[in-house]
This record gives C-alpha cells, sequence and structure tokens, in this order.
C-alpha cells in the first residue's frame, strides 16, 4: 500500500511538472511569435467597410488666406470626402490645364473627351472642326503657369465642384491653310487668366475630376 501512495505521489509531481513546463513553453511562445496583425494593428488599419478619418480643420493649414465663401466650401468637400486634400488637387488641376490645353492646340479630341464632360468636350470639338475645315493650325506654347488658387468651391448634391483660376503666360500663333502667320508672334508671350471649374462625384470610386466649365479671369 504504502509503495502503491508513494508511486501516485511521484506520478501526479510528474504530471504537475510537465504541465508547468509546457504552459511556460506556451506562453513563451505567444510572446515571441509574431502575429500578422496584433489586435492593436487591427484597430489602426481602417478596414474595407470603416470610412477614412475626416481630417481635421486644424490639419489643413493650407486652406488658410482663401476668402470665407471658399474656405467653407473647400471644408464642405472635404467633410463630404475625406480623402480630399487641397494641394494635391491644385498639382492635379496644374497638370490638366497643361493637357487640356496641348490636346486642343494639337487637335487631340480623345485625350479631350477623358479630360471634359461632354458640354465642354463638345465646345473644344466644334473649334477644332472649325479650325481645321478653315485650314488653320496653332503653334501655341504653354510657357509657364505664374498662379493657380481656387476661386469657388461648392458642394451641389453629391457633385463637388471647384473653380480654379490659372494665370499663365502663353506663345499663341496660328497659321493659315499656306503656313503663314495670320495672328499671334513666336516672340511675345501673352498673359492669359482662365478660370476653369473642375467637378467629381463624391461618392465615385474613383479620384478622376473632368473638366466641366471654362471661363475668362
Amino acid at each position: 500500500m504504502l509503495e502503491i501512495i508513494i508511486l501516485a505521489m511521484i506520478a501526479a509531481f510528474l504530471g504537475l511538472r510537465l504541465y508547468s513546463v509546457l504552459g511556460q513553453r506556451a506562453e513563451h511562445e505567444e510572446e515571441v511569435i509574431p502575429h500578422r496583425f496584433d489586435p492593436e494593428e487591427r484597430q489602426a488599419q481602417p478596414t474595407p467597410r470603416q470610412a477614412a478619418p475626416q481630417i481635421p480643420a486644424q490639419r489643413m493649414p493650407e486652406i488658410e488666406g482663401l476668402m470665407p465663401s471658399v474656405e467653407r466650401g473647400v471644408r464642405a468637400i472635404a467633410a463630404a470626402d475625406p480623402r480630399f486634400d487641397i494641394t494635391a488637387f491644385l498639382e492635379g488641376a496644374k497638370g490638366a490645364y497643361s493637357m487640356v490645353l496641348e490636346a486642343f492646340w494639337s487637335g487631340d479630341k480623345e485625350t479631350l473627351k477623358e479630360l471634359c464632360d461632354d458640354d465642354v468636350y463638345a465646345s473644344f470639338s466644334g473649334a477644332i472642326v472649325a479650325r481645321e475645315e478653315a485650314g488653320q493650325t496653332l503653334d501655341n506654347k504653354l510657357i509657364r503657369i505664374e498662379e493657380t488658387r481656387i476661386h469657388a468651391a461648392e458642394m451641389d448634391g453629391r457633385m463637388a465642384r471647384v473653380a480654379v483660376l490659372f494665370i499663365a503666360d502663353i506663345v499663341a500663333v496660328t497659321h493659315d491653310k499656306d503656313g503663314n502667320v495670320i495672328a499671334g508672334s513666336l516672340d511675345d508671350a501673352i498673359e492669359s487668366r482662365d478660370i476653369w471649374t473642375f467637378s467629381r462625384n463624391v461618392d465615385s470610386h474613383t479620384p478622376d475630376w473632368v473638366l466641366d466649365e471654362t471661363d475668362e479671369g
């Protein structure tokens, strides 16, 4: 009987010892084995269904100095579309300004169709057709964009609309069908002031803005 009791005690001791070692090993492995996403990372990274955080007013210093009505419009757009970044937008607008002008001057309707809404495209396309029928060609060059600033901004339903004032130096020369210069000069750049309005549906899955209105500044 005494031997049985002693063997039972030894077995119990070994069992406790084994549990202790395995438990410590499991805890150790949990500490050193990296997880793909720990709880803090899962909270920090938004899920596909989670909306991006709205940019607070104090984190948008670049809009300071705008007219109050323009600033209200910009903030309304940022509230409707937290991805809206005014600095990136203005850089994109400058690129679009150059691309649209170059496409119009060269008669590239395909590029114009991609960058403009239907009404603006129809206007550009009609001018290109009239120019081609007259046998005229343009030898225009965008020398530099002196200034780019937001002239107006608003939310029209779910449509964001931003009007941008471009002040640029442009060389504008028109040739007739025989290649003679009938307007402009290659030696003189003229200042051009244009107000172009870009629009985008904030519910769209694409970040693309289109030119939907042109006017002189």
